[in-house]
């Protein structure tokens, strides 16, 4: 039984790869951004983003065939779908650049990129502890440092919405780096959700 109730957790893994893959495609396009080969790309991008719902779809039809899980089954399904929603805010992210025919990225997007890629590596160093969060001594820590990535994300999106507001005087242009700046921010909302639910089953079983 230790082998099946280990899949579930395995399975977070899986998905949270998926989330780390979208992060690094992303920091690349932006820090060697082509438009002309955005839309290419985005292709990219879709497939591990279908790869995360695929990696999704195998462990719900799982847990429909099985009585005995490790954490609650409402958990599991909460688990799930915070990492993948980490994946679909990372696509949105480049949705929004082709929506809005940005044509050059702001040093604001590529640092906060930079945050994403650490929220879920740090969001994946907890996933492969989490099988463990009964008797872990360094899983609170794990789960504390994607807290703080996500006030160095929120710190980082203020300076940038300002910066929108003073240096630019594009309003099309204004609007558009506005929404992307707040899609960039969510990614990292999304990373501090899926801890929330790892803290929530850590506290239900404590």
């Amino acid at each position: 039984m230790a082998g099946k109730e280990n899949r579930y957790f395995e399975s977070f893994v899986e998905m949270v790869g998926h989330s780390c893959e979208a992060a690094q495609l992303l920091r690349g396009v932006l820090n060697d951004f082509r438009p002309d080969e955005l839309e290419a790309r985005m292709k990219e991008m879709h497939a591990i983003e279908h790869s995360g719902d695929i990696a999704r779809h195998v462990m719900t039809k799982k847990l429909a065939r099985e009585f005995i899980t490790p954490i609650e089954r409402e958990d599991i399904m909460d688990m799930s779908e915070a990492i993948d929603t980490v994946t679909d805010k990372i696509e949105d992210v480049l949705i929004r650049i082709y929506i809005f025919n940005i044509r050059e990225i702001r040093e604001d997007a590529r640092r906060m990129t930079d945050v994403i890629v650490k929220c879920c590596d740090a969001l994946r160093l907890a996933l492969e502890e989490f099988h463990n969060f009964r008797k872990s001594k360094t899983l609170h820590e794990k789960l504390v440092m994607i807290n703080q990535l996500e006030e160095e994300a929120d710190a980082l999106y203020t300076i940038s919405i300002r910066r929108v507001y003073t240096e630019m005087d594009d309003a099309i242009l204004m609007q558009a780096w506005y929404e992307t700046l707040q899609y960039l921010e969510d990614c990292c909302d999304a990373c501090e959700d899926v801890a929330d639910v790892i803290e929530s089953v850590m506290m239900k079983n404590s």
